[in-house]
C-alpha cells in the first residue's frame, strides 16, 4: 500500500473521536489511535492509566487487542494523537515494537514528521522472522 491510498484525515477523526474516551486520571495525557486493516477494517484505542503506572496501557495496546479481538489481520497504516490539542505524536518504544509485530517493516505511520514505514520507525527491528531463523 503506498501513502497515498490512506484516508488519513479519516484515520486522524478516529484516532480524536477515540482520544475522548481515554481513561487518564493521573497524566490527564488523552491518547488515540487508529489503524487501518489489510481487510479494509479501521480499529482504534485509547490510553487506559492505572495506579499502578507500570501497568497502564497505551493506546496502542487497545488498538492492537481490538485488532486481535476482531479477527486478526495485517496493520497497514496507523496514526495516534495525544495532549489537549490532539496533536500527532510517536508510539513509545515498547508500541513501536507491538505495531511492528501486528504491521511489520512496510507498515505506514502518520509521524510528526511526515508518514514513514515502520522500517523507518524502528530500524532493525526484531520480529517474528528472527526465531524463525533460530
Amino acid at each position: 500500500m503506498q501513502a497515498q491510498d490512506v484516508d488519513w484525515d479519516g484515520l486522524l477523526a478516529a484516532a480524536r473521536e477515540v482520544q475522548q474516551r481515554a481513561y487518564a486520571p493521573y497524566s490527564r495525557f488523552h491518547v488515540g489511535a487508529a489503524a487501518l486493516v489489510d481487510d479494509g477494517r479501521v480499529v482504534t484505542g485509547c490510553n487506559v492509566e492505572n495506579a499502578g503506572y507500570g501497568v497502564t496501557l497505551c493506546a496502542e495496546c487497545g488498538l492492537v487487542s481490538s485488532l486481535v479481538a476482531g479477527g486478526g489481520g495485517r496493520l497497514v497504516a496507523f496514526t495516534c494523537v495525544g495532549g489537549d490539542d490532539a496533536r500527532l505524536i510517536m508510539p513509545c518504544g515498547r508500541c513501536r515494537q507491538l505495531l511492528y509485530e501486528h504491521g511489520g517493516r512496510s507498515l505506514l505511520v502518520s509521524t510528526p514528521e511526515g508518514v514513514q514505514t515502520m522500517a523507518e520507525v524502528l530500524p532493525q527491528g526484531f520480529g517474528p522472522e528472527e526465531l524463525e531463523r533460530g
